[in-house]
């Protein structure tokens, strides 16, 4: 759908028809951010749409990833940064920057996270994919606001977290469900049960699964009405035709960028690599002297909102992050995704997943090379045919579902006559 025709999220009248504002809502977002961008991207859509719908809220935005006001955002929404962890291949946890030791970092994460609430005093706090935090660095804050009682709690998980047999008694050991049956008044799925109904795949207890709500996935088209002006410039194509590369945040993504640098794109057509602002330094050098004498070839290090690119492409090559898919498939992109399959296979699953739905192509990433690249780009892939067959009505829905718990809330926060 074109920008002009985008629609930007807001709750029906009907929806609320006794709903009365008294003073203005606060929500705040936490994100832990310790791996890629996905988090903190798709909780700064949510914050966009939920800053531009009839709710009228001032937001906060807890992250671990200063980079979030690069990107068009709202009057509204602010920003906080914590000190950033880094997750490594094996899944643990350390300080990225700091010279701290993990415990270190996650006391002053934590500290931060507390005061902050304390004195922002959200009407709600959306926590983002886990539960109690990094290393349970939200274990204080969430017992301050169920002792406060003026703060509903939202925990939001995206469509797919790793393999059942590996998710179920990591959230045992961490005690997620204990935490959320505790602290939380309702759960969000970012997804859609058709593609993968994770409250059965994760043997949700009956009182979890009693506050959990699918939201539907996240209709990245959104993003072009949130983007600023400067933005929009277009690439300058040589070509008829866009071959983009995508790899998120680019901290893993080298070995497919090489590989799409090394492949033969179609006739007419011009390729863009996008490599992201975590990945090495001296990896992004490498691939820039992989495109020097390649005229229809373009690396850009860092392009804060991609999706200017995507909607502009004819095939994309990528990574299988819930954003980068998302938007290939908001977009209803042809794609071949090339999953991350660690530290978790959250991404394997959701490609497997689209794959047998017939709207992407995989390739496993240990298969990655320019000639399988090569011969995927090659071929007329048919554009696949997505809104028809998955729900991706998130960002209509969660202004609605906050409205709703709202509704019967405290009467100092909201008038119901």
């Amino acid at each position: 759908m074109p920008l002009t025709t985008m629609k930007k999220p807001t709750i029906p009248l009907k929806s609320l028809p006794n709903l009365k504002k008294v003073q203005k809502l606060r929500i705040a977002f936490y994100s832990h951010d310790t791996m890629g961008l996905g988090h903190k991207r798709r909780n700064l859509l949510i914050a966009q749409s939920l800053a531009h719908s009839a709710l009228n809220a001032d937001i906060l935005v807890i992250s671990g990833m200063s980079d979030m006001t690069k990107v068009g955002t709202h009057p509204n929404i602010e920003y906080l940064t914590l000190p950033a962890l880094y997750k490594t291949k094996e899944g643990q946890y350390q300080a990225r920057r700091l010279d701290m030791s993990l415990d270190a970092i996650i006391k002053l994460r934590s500290q931060v996270i507390r005061v902050a609430i304390k004195n922002f005093q959200p009407d709600v706090f959306i926590v983002d994919n886990v539960p109690r935090g990094a290393e349970g660095e939200l274990d204080r804050t969430l017992k301050y606001l169920r002792n406060q009682g003026k703060t509903f709690c939202v925990l939001g998980l995206r469509d797919i977290l790793d393999q059942p047999e590996v998710i179920i008694p990591s959230w045992k050991k961490t005690k997620n469900e204990e935490t959320i049956a505790r602290f939380y008044d309702k759960v969000w799925i970012y997804g859609d049960a058709t593609v993968y109904d994770a409250m059965k795949k994760y043997q949700f207890s009956a009182g979890v699964a009693a506050k959990t709500r699918y939201t539907g996935y996240l209709d990245q088209r959104y993003r072009l009405n949130y983007t600023k002006s400067q933005e929009k410039q277009p690439i300058n194509q040589k070509s008829e035709r866009l071959a983009l590369c995508l790899v998120g945040g680019g901290q893993d993504g080298y070995q497919l960028a090489k590989g799409f640098a090394q492949a033969q794109l179609p006739q007419d057509t011009n390729g863009i690599i996008i490599t992201g602002p975590l990945m090495p330094s001296q990896l992004r050098q490498q691939l820039h002297h992989e495109a020097k004498n390649r005229p229809n070839l373009q690396v850009l290090d860092y392009v804060s909102e991609p999706t200017l690119w995507l909607q502009k492409a004819d095939f994309v090559v990528a990574m299988g992050g819930y954003n980068t898919t998302c938007e290939i498939l908001s977009f209803e992109k042809r794609a071949l995704i090339v999953p991350r399959i660690q530290p978790r296979e959250e991404q394997l699953i959701r490609a497997q997943r689209l794959q047998a739905l017939g709207l992407v192509d995989m390739l496993h990433p240990n298969d990655i090379t320019p000639k399988a690249l090569s011969q995927w780009l090659c071929q007329d892939v048919v554009k696949p045919n997505v809104h028809e067959n998955i729900d991706f009505k998130g960002l209509q829905r969660i202004p609605q579902y906050l409205g709703e718990m709202l509704a019967g809330s405290d009467p100092i926060l909201l008038k119901v006559s």
